[in-house]
C-alpha cells in the first residue's frame, strides 16, 4: 500500500492514488475515487459518486457529497459546505444528484457554502464564509452572500497612465503589457459651457470602426464580457460613471479602470476580456472593427487557452 490511512478512519474505497494521506475519523464510501498526493484531514466525509483529483487538500469538517468533482490542485478549507440537491426531503433523494465541479487550482475558504450544480472555475478564489449561488468564472475572486466578484487572481492594476500626458488638450497612448492592449488618452477640451472629448476615425483610433454598441444599467454585482475575439478589435470608452476591465492574454492579467470619457482602451484580438464593478450610472461604449459574427467569439476560458497555445 503506497498511501497512508489513519487506523481511526473508515475508508472503504480502494481507488486511492499513491502518497495520499487520510487522517483520523475520516469516512470514505466504496465507490469514491481519490487521486495521488491528496491530503484529507480529520473528520471529513466522502460519499460514493465523488472524484477527487491529484494534490488536493481537504481540511477538517468537510462533507463531499455525491455529484462532486474536485479537480487537481484544489484547496478546500475547514468546514466548507457543499450541497447537491436544491429541494432536499428526508427519505426522498432525487434520481440523480446535481454535479458540482471545482476546477483545477481553485481555492475555497473556510466555512464557505457552495450550492448545487455550481462550477467554480480554474484558479478561482472563494472567500471565507461566502455563499456561492452561481458559477464562478476562471481566476475570479468572490466574497459575500451571495458571492460577488471583487477581483481576479494574479491581476495587477495598470500603471501606465502616469506615462501619458494629463495636460488639457493633449493625447497619447501606452501599452499595458497584455497582448498589445493599450490605453489611449483622448483629446479633452474644457470650457465654461461644458467639456468635450472626441476621437476621429482613421486618425485617433487604432482600427477602422464597423460597429458600435453601448452597455448600461448593469447591476454592480454583474459581470459582462467574459470572452475573446479571434479577429475583432475593440475600443472601450466609459462615457458616464466607471467600470473596471480585466484583460488576460493567457499569461498575464491586468485590470484597467475606465472612469473618464477622455480615456479609451484598445483590446486586440486574442485577449480575454471581462468588465465588472460597474457604477450605477455607467455607460460603456464599444467600437468594433468587425460586424457581429458569433463564430469570432471564444466564450470558454479553457478553449481560449487552447486557442492561444495553438497559435504559438
Amino acid at each position: 500500500m503506497n498511501y497512508f490511512i489513519h487506523p481511526l478512519s473508515d475508508v472503504q474505497t480502494k481507488s486511492i492514488g499513491k502518497n495520499t494521506r487520510i487522517w483520523q475519523y475520516v469516512v470514505i464510501l466504496p465507490d469514491a475515487t481519490i487521486g495521488c498526493d491528496v491530503n484529507i484531514c480529520a473528520n471529513a466525509l466522502v460519499e460514493n459518486d465523488v472524484v477527487i483529483g491529484d494534490r488536493v487538500t481537504i481540511k477538517s469538517g468537510v462533507q463531499i457529497w455525491d455529484g462532486l468533482r474536485i479537480e487537481d490542485d484544489v484547496f478546500v478549507g475547514p468546514n466548507v459546505t457543499f450541497a447537491n440537491d436544491h429541494f432536499p426531503r428526508s427519505k426522498h433523494p432525487p434520481k440523480t444528484f446535481l454535479s458540482t465541479v471545482i476546477q483545477k487550482g481553485a481555492s475555497i475558504g473556510a466555512n464557505a457554502t457552495i450550492l448545487p450544480g455550481i462550477t467554480v472555475g480554474s484558479g478561482a478564489l472563494v472567500g471565507a464564509g461566502s455563499v456561492v449561488t452561481r458559477n464562478v468564472p476562471e481566476n475570479a475572486i468572490v466574497v459575500g452572500n451571495p458571492a460577488a466578484i471583487v477581483g481576479y487572481a494574479s491581476s495587477t492594476e495598470a500603471e501606465v497612465l502616469q506615462s501619458l500626458s494629463t495636460t488639457v488638450g493633449n493625447s497619447g497612448s501606452a501599452d499595458i503589457g497584455v497582448g498589445g492592449s493599450s490605453i489611449y488618452e483622448l483629446p479633452f477640451i474644457q470650457d465654461l459651457r461644458g467639456n468635450l472629448s472626441f476621437a476621429e476615425f482613421e486618425k485617433d483610433l487604432p482600427f477602422v470602426v464597423k460597429r458600435c454598441f453601448w452597455v448600461f444599467d448593469v447591476p454592480s454585482k454583474d459581470v459582462r464580457g467574459e470572452h475573446a475575439h479571434k479577429q475583432c478589435h475593440q475600443f472601450l470608452v466609459c462615457v458616464a460613471g466607471n467600470v473596471t476591465v480585466m484583460l488576460d492574454d493567457g499569461h498575464e492579467r491586468v485590470e484597467v479602470k475606465l472612469d473618464t470619457p477622455a480615456r479609451g482602451l484598445h483590446i486586440p484580438p486574442g485577449i480575454w476580456g471581462v468588465q465588472y464593478k460597474y457604477s450605477n450610472n455607467a455607460v460603456l461604449v464599444v467600437l468594433a472593427s468587425h460586424t457581429y459574427d458569433p463564430e469570432d467569439y471564444i466564450r470558454d476560458y479553457a478553449q481560449f487557452l487552447a486557442y492561444k497555445n495553438s497559435a504559438q
